[in-house]
C-alpha cells in the first residue's frame, strides 16, 4: 500500500509540474493543478497517517 501511495504522490507531483508547461493559462490549467495538488495532499496525508510509530 505505501508503494502505491509513494507511486501516485511521485506520478501527481510530476503532472503538476508539467501541466504548467503543457496547458495554456486558462480554466483547464487551473483545473488540473487543482485536481493533482488534491491528489499529492491525499496521498501525502496516507503516507503519513501509515507511518510507523516505534515508541
Amino acid at each position: 500500500m505505501k508503494a502505491l501511495l509513494w507511486i501516485v504522490l511521485c506520478a501527481a507531483i510530476a503532472a503538476n509540474v508539467f501541466l504548467n508547461f503543457l496547458v495554456e493559462d486558462n480554466g483547464l490549467n487551473i483545473a488540473l493543478s487543482v485536481v493533482s495538488g488534491v491528489v499529492v495532499l491525499a496521498s501525502g496525508a496516507g503516507l503519513w497517517m501509515r507511518r510507523r510509530t516505534d515508541a
